[in-house]
């Protein structure tokens, strides 16, 4: 492959929304591989409210004979989607799923599929450790930056 054929690829990459490319040619095999941007935060604007009528105080509600649940912190590493598209638990509808809840992964090991404009991406792994949760179904969309599985170190 010459200079300018390459340069003619990776002008292309740039310009479409995919986020890998592969080509392979008698000796030659190029992947070509874009990270999305990391976008900042919306910002949210808030109004204040405006004050409640005067009326009947409300009665004070009876205290729960139960407590409540406390949700201890999770010490995992939340595995997030690098881009928009839609997710595949395995390779194809009848295939076993890449991970499951309690399975030991280290990190390359691929986790899910990403379907985006008629590209499978495989997500890797990027931390060792035990999948604690699955936070998404099979077939469903996902968004930027959406968690899609929660990775207790080891």
């Amino acid at each position: 492959m010459d200079l300018k054929h390459l340069r003619e690829v990776l002008e292309l990459v740039a310009e479409c929304d995919v986020s890998e490319v592969e080509i392979e040619e008698e000796n030659l095999r190029l992947v070509i591989r874009k990270h999305a941007p990391v976008a900042a935060p919306p910002q949210i604007a808030y109004a204040a409210a405006p004050p409640p009528a005067a009326g009947p105080a409300p009665a004070p509600a009876a205290p729960s004979a139960e407590p409540l649940p406390v949700e201890t912190p999770s010490t995992g590493v939340d595995v997030r989607a690098p881009i928009v598209g839609t997710y595949y638990s395995a390779s194809s509808p009848d295939a076993d799923a890449f991970v499951s809840v309690g399975q030991t992964v280290s990190s390359g090991d691929v986790l899910c599929i990403i379907e985006a404009m008629k590209l499978m991406n495989e997500i890797e792994c990027e931390v060792s450790g035990t999948i604690s949760e699955i936070l998404i179904e099979d077939g469903t969309p996902v968004e930027f930056d959406q968690p899609l599985f929660i990775i207790e170190p080891s």
